[in-house]
């Protein structure tokens, strides 16, 4: 069990660029394949981006895709989601997730989960 902290989360305009950031701690994030989700308005989380544990491949939702990077520094055990050109509909809870090995688009391939950060968009 690897512990996730998310930050970064805040109020900003819509155009605006803000990044979030997962801190890792008790295990080594580098087994890890990590992803970003939003809670959505669904029943499960909805998938902004992931990346595998080498950073090797990177995955996008179609809503993000050309707007948000994910990146991570395994050396110090952090992933971040840069958000460029946020829009109100990016307002919501941001999680980080992570999984050994293992990189999916979907919230219950993962086994890890920080408590999440608010992010609100306003016009």
């Amino acid at each position: 069990q690897v512990q996730l902290v998310e930050s970064g989360g805040g109020l900003v305009q819509a155009g605006d660029s803000l990044r979030l950031s997962c801190v890792a701690s008790g295990r080594t994030l580098s087994d890890y394949a990590v992803a970003w989700f939003r809670r959505g308005a669904g029943n499960e989380r909805e998938f902004v981006a992931a990346i595998s544990w080498s950073g090797g491949s990177t995955y996008y939702a179609n809503s993000v895709k050309g707007r948000f990077t994910i990146s991570r520094d395994n050396a110090k055990n952090t992933a971040d989601l840069q958000m460029n050109s946020v829009k109100p509909e990016d307002t919501d809870i941001y999680y980080c997730a992570a999984q050994e090995r293992f990189v999916a688009r979907t919230a219950d391939e993962y086994d890890n989960w920080g408590r999440g950060t608010q992010v609100t968009v306003s016009l």
